[in-house]
């Protein structure tokens, strides 16, 4: 009878361990599926980020592009500006300077 105890002991425990690992391969199982489903979340919602990211690029390229044309008419117009005000100044100083030139030139050192 002592013998019959053992073994029914003994098939006990191994019952309760095969349940025990079908409880935990369950869990594993579960927990797998959840990563899964997790990551694919997870996927989706940078998808979406990246599209907002990428629209909100394209709304600000589109905008300084259209500000670059008239940043590109302002400083022409800076620049002819510029331009005009140096012709002036030369013509005014001109011929002061062609008088320094000519007297350097002409003028001997000894």
């Amino acid at each position: 009878m002592e013998a019959n105890r053992g073994q029914g002991g003994i098939q006990q425990l191994l019952a309760a361990e095969q349940e025990a690992q079908q409880i935990v391969n369950a869990a594993r199982n579960a927990k797998m599926t959840r990563l899964k489903q997790a990551k694919e979340e997870a996927e989706k919602e940078i998808a979406e980020y990246r599209s907002q990211m990428e629209l909100a690029f394209q709304k600000k390229v589109a905008a300084s592009s259209g500000d670059s044309g008239a940043n590109v008419k302002r400083l022409e117009g800076e620049t002819d500006t510029k331009i005009s005000n140096l012709k002036i100044e030369a013509d005014r100083i001109s011929h002061d300077v062609v008088q320094m030139l000519l007297k350097q030139v002409t003028t001997v050192k000894n």
